[in-house]
């Protein structure tokens, strides 16, 4: 902020505000404070920034600005705020609202905030619930501090004429409250109610039904007699069941094809919460944030919600409802929910009504629409408490598209066009960086197009035209074909991939110099075209150098090794870096089968497609196998998450299995080999699972600090970055900071962006940016 300077021939400034300062309340916020400090002047929005004209003496035009910056309305971010001079003239007497204005060029300071979506209020949940209120159960009531945003923008400046609610006319009543300085809904734009807001409306499997009240009704009765209902939410449909009915989640699962994966439940309140699962305080503030994402926390045994719910886990994703449609349908059916994404596996969620009923016809018994338009697919961000402080596993509604910081200031615009599953995009101008929403895997043909879809949103919206793209190494990524596309070689920077998991991390947490990362991930292209994916990297944002790694395996079949566990395991046991004995799985090879096993070990020994990587997330799956935790994997990382299950279930605080470094050339390798040799002999000798499974964490957690001591040794370098899939490990997430603490090491995890690849498309960008200002 530049200090007052008064100007020639009167007291009159412009005050420009940068952030997330539209769709928050923020022109009545200064409508209000300007009125009580006695201020003549004028507030209007201004493409995606807030600028006020004031005239006034000094002190009263500092608090002004002091309270802009430091009592500014709780869903708005304050980025920056410059004042200049004016010359004489201007405003009348007064403080009045303007209408908003756009400016054809882009804007110099990287990008506008755009709104995100926001939970109901609490004041506009004591209106739907207040028989005398006139918005009395209206399932779209909404003020200046909840409701859609990103969700219904068409342009910015954020106003009604240029949202999906331009088609909806304000009646006198809600008109007068829009222009009531004194109305909290005072300039809400998505203002509505029953007489000319938008309208429910049910369609079962005989056609079109009741509307209003009705439909609702007709949803209710439906999902209490164990149908599934396709729900039109926020940003986009979502399919719900009685998540106390095995029968309606069995049926749910076997139509949307997700035989395992959990899914998410919605519960009336914290109290409601509390009886699925085991809650802490950092719990708790998650779920009532207005975001209301779904917070992953240790089920309760014995809880409600039906075993198929979240099986072979022992951690339940839950979430309070966001909208008071999903309010008034909890409270109804007074039990937990099943409310999870309008699309079969791996598809884009369906938006409108039509493509929802076209898409989702097999899977719904009913639909429950609404006229209101969605503008931009915004799935259900997840999160977790790690270390009494937010983990971001999906960046999602609540969170995108706010904006991040960049370290270093990207000169020219950048689009990271990020990895191919967990997909995101991220936009960099300027000093700041834009992460676009949570994608999908770019396999299925629908999510590609919906990245296309979205990316030319946001693009819009930003007036931003990509002079650089930035890429994963890997060619067969459908985000790096996209790249070659878009923009010729010389405008192209190729990150690789595990560079750009620790950059996120470092970049997010404000790191400045050379750190140490650490990248545990499934697969990714390394800089020598080999598959990576346990690294240690000395690195900065401009590069890094390989310091160690996790010994290499091959994987038999290449992708179906990733989908079957056994399949990995078979090929640490014959084609390992390290030698292991094959004998010493039994149990192993009785489940697999001679003929698979002959064909596997076959294929391993003639490096038939079995393509060898150094990855920790592989790594997982073996154990989970060589434990009898996980033979066949039915979503990516479910062997994982069920051997940590299996950990979680451990009596007492296990000690490391045996482990070993290796110097090859020149660089430390994790000899896993030795680990998996004493586990088999423990596993023969009748240890338990849980405690084996506890142990093998404890190593990695012991491995992962002996290698950063070496790099910091080395190098002098004391920050350690921690980032890839392997970090949404809860055990390795809280075990390996304390260990680094407890060695002298400062360890760094993530929290604005997920540590898997939801987050590589913001450390590409950070990468491109620091070698587009170092001339690559």
């Amino acid at each position: 902020m530049t200090g007052l300077v008064d100007p020639p021939g009167g007291r009159r400034w412009h005050v420009l505000v940068r952030g997330t300062v539209q769709g928050v309340g923020f022109r009545p916020f200064v409508h209000r404070v300007a009125t009580r400090l006695a201020l003549d002047g004028t507030v209007r929005n201004l493409d995606g920034n807030v600028l006020i004209e004031v005239n006034g003496g000094r002190p009263a035009v500092a608090e002004l600005i002091s309270v802009l910056r430091e009592q500014a309305p709780p869903n708005a971010v304050v980025a920056d705020v410059t004042v200049t001079a004016a010359p004489a003239g201007g405003p009348r007497a007064g403080f009045t609202v303007l209408p908003s204005t756009a400016r054809a060029a882009a804007p110099a300071h990287g990008f506008t905030g755009l709104p995100v979506d926001l939970a109901v209020c609490d004041d506009c949940l004591r209106e739907l619930f207040d028989p005398a209120d006139r918005r009395y159960r209206y399932p779209f009531i909404n003020c200046t501090a909840c409701g859609p945003r990103a969700t219904i923008i068409d342009e910015l400046p954020y106003d009604r004429t240029r949202t999906a609610m331009a088609g909806f006319a304000m009646c006198a009543r809600c008109a007068a409250e829009y222009h009531d300085p004194g109305d909290r809904r005072f300039h809400a734009e998505p203002i509505a109610c029953p007489q000319c807001g938008p309208r429910l409306s049910w369609q079962g499997p005989a056609g079109s039904g009741p509307v209003g009240a009705d439909a609702l009704a007709a949803a209710v009765q439906a999902i209490g007699a164990g149908r599934i209902v396709a729900l039109k939410g926020l940003g986009g449909y979502q399919l719900v069941c009685d998540a106390t009915d095995p029968q309606a989640v069995e049926k749910l699962r076997t139509r949307k094809r997700r035989p395992r994966k959990p899914l998410a439940v919605m519960v009336a309140d914290v109290p409601a919460a509390e009886r699925l699962g085991e809650l802490t305080a950092a719990d708790r503030a998650l779920l009532v944030t207005p975001a209301r994402p779904i917070v992953l926390v240790p089920a309760r045994p014995g809880g409600p919600p039906a075993p198929a719910v979240h099986p072979g886990t022992d951690r339940l994703g839950v979430f309070l409802p966001v909208t008071p449609l999903h309010q008034l349908l909890v409270r109804a059916l007074a039990r937990p929910l099943v409310v999870t994404s309008g699309n079969r596996c791996d598809e884009p969620t369906a938006i409108g009504n039509a493509d929802a009923v076209a898409r989702l016809s097999g899977i719904a018994d009913g639909f429950l629409h609404h006229d209101r338009p969605i503008r931009a697919r915004y799935d259900d961000s997840v999160v977790a408490a790690v270390a009494g402080a937010r983990s971001t596993i999906r960046r999602a509604r609540g969170y995108a598209p706010q904006p991040l910081p960049l370290p270093v200031r990207a000169d020219r615009p950048v689009l990271a066009v990020g990895a191919q599953l967990k997909h995101t995009f991220t936009l960099a101008r300027a000093d700041r960086a834009l992460v676009g929403p949570h994608g999908g895997s770019l396999d299925d043909p629908d999510a590609l197009t919906a990245f296309h879809d979205t990316l030319a949103q946001l693009c819009r919206l930003h007036r931003f035209t990509p002079d650089i793209v930035a890429h994963d190494l890997h060619p067969g990524y459908a985000s790096t074909r996209y790249a070659a596309q878009a923009v010729p070689a010389d405008r192209r920077v190729a990150v690789q991939h595990h560079h750009a998991h620790v950059a996120a991390c470092a970049a997010e947490n404000g790191v400045e110099g050379p750190f140490i990362g650490v990248a545990y991930d499934g697969l990714g292209l390394g800089a020598d075209g080999t598959l990576w994916g346990g690294e240690i990297l000395l690195a900065s944002y401009t590069g890094f150098r390989r310091v160690a790694r996790f010994s290499t395996a091959p994987l038999p079949g290449g992708e179906a090794a990733v989908r079957r566990p056994a399949r990995m395991a078979l090929g640490h046991l014959y084609g390992s870096e390290f030698p292991l004995p094959a004998t010493a799985a039994p149990a192993l090879l009785a489940r697999v089968g001679d003929r698979e096993h002959d064909v596997l070990r076959r294929m391993v020994e003639r490096g038939v497609n079995s393509p060898r990587a150094s990855s920790a997330g592989r790594l997982f799956d073996t154990v989970a196998s060589l434990l009898g935790v996980c033979d066949d994997a039915g979503y990516e990382g479910e062997a994982a998450i069920m051997l940590e299950a299996a950990a979680a279930g451990a009596r007492t605080a296990p000690a490391a299995l045996p482990w070993r470094l290796a110097d090859v050339d020149g660089i430390w390798v994790y000899d896993s080999a030795v680990t998996l040799g004493a586990l088999l002999d423990r596993a023969a000798a009748g240890e338990p699972v849980a405690a084996l499974a506890a142990a093998f964490h404890r190593t990695i957690v012991d491995v992962t600090v002996a290698l950063c001591e070496r790099a910091a040794e080395a190098s002098g370098v004391r920050v350690v970055c921690l980032s890839g899939g392997c970090l949404q490990n809860r055990i390795l997430a809280t075990g390996i900071p304390r260990a680094l603490a407890a060695a002298g090491l400062d360890g760094r995890l993530h929290r604005e962006v997920p540590a898997g690849d939801g987050g590589i498309s913001y450390g590409q960008a950070v990468v491109a940016a620091a070698r587009i200002g170092k001339g690559r």
